[in-house]
């Protein structure tokens, strides 16, 4: 089947909001690596940038982290790793708990323009964190702060204060073959 080209422009927007929030949910791969595609579009423009990772630990030494780190984004991986590798899943909770922490002074400090909640979604799921405190603090953050939310699962408390909600949709993926994650591709 071949598709027609748009023939018809999008609405205009009539207004610049002084700060967006942005999320990446679903099944599918890219939610993380679109937020590293913010992040290096935001250092492009002299922003100051935040990220946390709520999951990833510093096993996994992330190209992302590694490069984004030096071109000036301040980077906290906070994560104790996947749930089904850890053996202490109370202390997985807790070492959340305190990348909240950090989070929510990033995002209520004033000092970034862009903050990534990367993976925040699990821990607010598994009752780990308030995701009605996520939200909130959200809502409540300076006029200049834009966030980034990543993660399967968004609760509804952080789509409901979303200005854009993006769903990663999984039709095919090479875990699903047996193909383990690639260096350069998936960290």
């Amino acid at each position: 089947m071949t598709a027609e080209p748009p023939t018809n422009a999008p609405p205009d927007a009539t207004r610049r909001a002084p700060s967006i929030v942005l999320v990446a949910t679903g099944d599918g791969k890219g939610k993380t690596t679109a937020a590293m595609g913010t992040v290096l579009r935001a250092l492009e423009r002299g922003w100051e940038v935040c990220v946390v990772q709520f999951v990833k630990s510093g096993k996994w030494n992330s190209g992302e982290a590694a490069l984004l780190t030096k071109l000036g984004a301040e980077w906290h991986t906070m994560g104790d790793g996947f749930s089904w590798e850890v053996d202490d899943l109370e202390r997985s909770a807790e070492v959340a708990r305190a990348a909240w922490e950090v989070a929510k002074e990033a995002v209520s400090s004033g000092r970034y323009q862009l903050v990534v909640l990367d993976e925040v979604t699990y821990p607010i799921n598994w009752g780990w964190i308030d995701g009605g405190d996520v939200a909130r603090t959200i809502s409540g953050r300076p006029a200049k702060v834009n966030v980034f939310v990543t993660g399967r699962d968004a609760p509804a408390s952080v789509v409901d204060v979303a200005d854009t909600v993006t769903e990663m949709t999984n039709v095919k993926h090479a875990y699903q073959a047996g193909i383990r994650a690639a260096k350069g591709i998936d960290f």
